[in-house]
Parts: structure tokens; sequence; C-alpha cells
């Protein structure tokens, strides 16, 4: 059983080699040279369903670590949701003298292979957001996955009992199976919406993890359950943004939008702010992202240097079956329409970025320049 220790946090599509710590880029595959003198790092990212890890993870990555190891040059590969493939890539990092690995593992349960590889060519790695199990890794990055959960139950569950009646219908759509942030949020839910399934208050009526958080399965999950209750729901909850667009992509097929409330997202990407704003979605976990890739890059500029992972950015563990991992857990807060400009000030996304299209709804008249 992992154990979390607490004090947690996604980008998309094409595969990109980036040489961007010491300027320049170019495109291919890891086989492909990465350029230059100074040491490399290689970060491989999970998928392109869960759009933050391509989208801003690894642009922020880049720049911090730009700041912490400036001669240091810097390859982004994407496994597209295979493990496989992943393992290749990151014998290809091998090959081709990775100094660090920062690792988003494609799946968890299949990353020992991985790690043992990297552990046998002396190579350091830091995982980064998903937990990988079953291998050595020098530490960490991630966001209290625990806390996520209980910030999203918490909402769920205030929704929920501010709605008359017994036995409201609710329906869960749940995360990647298996994976310790998706066991995680779970149990952080439960903490919350337990007790109303308990006391009858909420029914799940409908539930299911979507492989990959495949926001494509994750919106024929919710159409099917739609039409198993005749459109008569209460609540949804959904574990991350891309989930919750795929339930509102749902609701938007049968004119329901806006009409039954879908709670509990993660990542504040700015599609959930823009339909939090429209009123489609109640609320996303807001996790500053630039903290976790700044955090990653401070741990991999230090093993750059031959040092060990600096003591001060470390507050807890993960037990990955195989070692205690060293882990710098990341605070969350909860977003709704009412406290949107937390994100804003962060410097995460302006009023521009999420009224786009929506200029007219009040938020965006009463906060647009």
């Amino acid at each position: 059983m992992k154990k979390f220790t607490p004090l947690i946090v996604a980008v998309s599509a094409l595969t990109i080699v980036l040489a961007g710590c010491s300027g320049g880029s170019s495109g291919g595959d890891a086989s492909s040279d990465a350029g230059g003198d100074g040491q490399q790092v290689f970060m491989l990212l999970p998928n392109s369903t869960t759009t933050r890890f391509e989208a801003r993870d690894a642009p922020y990555f880049e720049e911090a670590l730009a700041t912490e190891a400036p001669d240091a040059e810097l390859t982004v590969l994407n496994a597209e949701g295979d493990p496989a493939k992943q393992q290749q890539q990151v014998e290809d990092a091998i090959t081709q003298g990775a100094s660090v690995i920062v690792l988003v593992s494609a799946d968890a349960n299949l990353a020992a292979g991985s790690l043992a590889l990297a552990d046998q060519a002396g190579v350091p790695v830091v995982l980064y957001d998903h937990d990988a199990i079953g291998g050595p890794a020098a530490a960490q990055v991630v966001f209290d996955s625990l806390a996520v959960g209980e910030e999203q139950g918490a909402r769920a569950a205030e929704l929920a009992e501010a709605m008359e009646g017994e036995g409201l219908k609710v329906a869960r759509i749940m995360g990647n199976p298996g994976e310790y942030g998706t066991e995680q949020y779970t149990k952080g839910q439960n903490e919350h919406l337990q007790p109303l399934i308990d006391s009858g208050k909420i029914e799940v009526v409908c539930e299911q993890n979507i492989t990959n958080w495949d926001p494509v399965v994750g919106q024929a999950f919710m159409e099917d359950c739609l039409a198993q209750q005749s459109n008569d729901l209460d609540l949804i909850v959904a574990m991350n943004d891309g989930l919750a667009g795929a339930s509102i992509a749902a609701l938007t097929t049968q004119g329901l939008e806006g009409t039954i409330p879908v709670t509990a997202g993660q990542d504040a990407t700015v599609e959930s702010l823009n339909y939090i704003v429209q009123g489609f979605q109640d609320s996303t976990v807001f996790k500053d992202l630039r903290l976790q890739a700044e955090g990653a890059a401070k741990i991999t500029a230090a093993l750059l240097r031959g040092e060990e992972v600096p003591e001060d950015l470390i507050n807890g563990e993960v037990d990955n079956d195989f070692q205690m991992v060293p882990a710098m857990f990341l605070p969350v807060s909860n977003v709704t329409i009412d406290n949107i400009q937390d994100v804003v000030d962060a410097g995460v996304w302006t009023w521009e970025q999420i009224c786009q299209g929506a200029e007219e709804t009040e938020v965006c008249v009463e906060n647009l320049p």
C-alpha cells in the first residue's frame, strides 16, 4: 500500500525536442541528436489526453530549468499513452547520455522497467506529478493528491447539501484506474461523499474510471449515464478538467449544459475557467503548475551538479513499493466563480484569456478592462 505524507498537478499532442535551455530546438524522436555539449535532461510526458503536460508543464519546466541550469539541454518527448513507447524513450535517453530524466509516467504500474534501466545506467530519475511503482527514484514533485480529493469532495458535498430532497442522483467520472493519484483523489472525495451516501442524501447512479483520463471515453460514459437515467441527474463529480469538459460535452448534446452542476475538476485549465464563467462547470482545483515546474527544475539542477536532493525542498515521502521516495508536496485550493481572481493573481491566466467568447457574462463584464 503506497503511503502519501502530505504537505500535488498535466499537455498534449506532438512529440517535441527542445534544446531550449541553451537556445535553439530541433524536432524528432529520442534517437535524434539533442545537440550541444551541455548536460542533457529528458522530460518524458505520458499522453496527450491530459493537455496540461505539453501545453503548460513542459514550457514551465523549460523556463525554470533555463534559470536553474542554463547550460543544460532539454529534450521533451511524449509517450502518447503507451508505456512501452515510454520505456523505449528511457532507453534512447540513456543511450544519448542523459544526465537526469524527469518522468511523468504513462502508467505508474508499468514503470518499474524504466526505473531499473535508469538506475543501472546511473541516471537519476525525478518523478513529476505521476507516481512510478517498483523502482528507484531520486525524488517526486507532486501536488498533494489526497488534499485534491478532499477539496473536490468538500465542494461536491456542499452543493449536494444545499439541494432539497433525498436520494439525489450523482454521477462520478473517475481517473485512470490503479493510478496512485486516482486512488488518493477517490479517498479524499469519499471523506465527504460517503456520509451523504450512507444517510441517503445522495445516490451514486453512475460511476466509472476512465483509462488514461481520456475525454473521448469520458464523454461516451457520460452520454450512456444520461441515457440510462433519462437525463435525470442532480450532480456530476468529475475528477479532472478534461473529464469535466467531457461531461459538459455530453450534457450539451442533450441541451442540458448549465442545468446540471459539474464539479470537482482539477488543473484550472483555461477551458475549465471559461466553463465556470459561463456557468457550465462549478469548480476546479487550482494547482499552480509553475511551482511544480520550478521545484522539479531546482531538484534537477542539484542532481546535475552532483549534489543530493535539497533537503529544504522535501516535505514528505511516497512509498512506491520499492522505496520511500523523497517528495516535494505542493498545496492546492478550490476555485469557483467567486475566486477566479486567485488564478489571475498567480499569473496563470488573464481575464482576457478566461473570458474569450464569454465576454458578456456578468463576471467577465465586471473584470475585463
